[in-house]
């Protein structure tokens, strides 16, 4: 998956999770579920590891940190820099920009191959 794709997918999360926060707020009793964002994007970015039978648990720590490891990283990456655009616009006391403001310029950003 390319870093464009997972960066949207990111913004995506967070903009559900705005979203379920509003109406939560909106209405305590609120039934709100996510659509299982988070565990698609995992499930589609996470290889599947295979461990020998025979494994340490140095040796299965080792594989599972190499195979998991550079996904995870992307994950965190691109929910850091959205969480820091928010953090920036935030800390500037700008109030003529919402966090779904951030979030949409971010994706649109990234839709149109920003890779920054």
């Amino acid at each position: 998956m390319e870093q464009r794709e997972i960066m949207q997918r990111s913004v995506g999360i967070l903009t559900e999770a705005l979203e379920m926060r509003r109406r939560l707020r909106e209405n305590p009793d609120a039934d709100v579920a996510g659509n299982g964002a988070v565990a698609t994007l995992l499930e589609e970015m996470l290889p599947h590891v295979q461990l020998p039978a025979d494994a340490s648990a140095r040796e299965v720590a080792d594989i599972v940190t190499a195979k998991l490891g550079p996904a995870i990283v992307q994950i965190a990456s691109s929910l850091t820099f959205a969480f820091v655009q928010l953090a920036e616009i935030h800390d500037e006391g700008r109030t003529d920009v919402s966090s779904a403001d951030v979030l949409r310029s971010i994706s649109l950003h990234y839709e149109t191959g920003g890779e920054d």
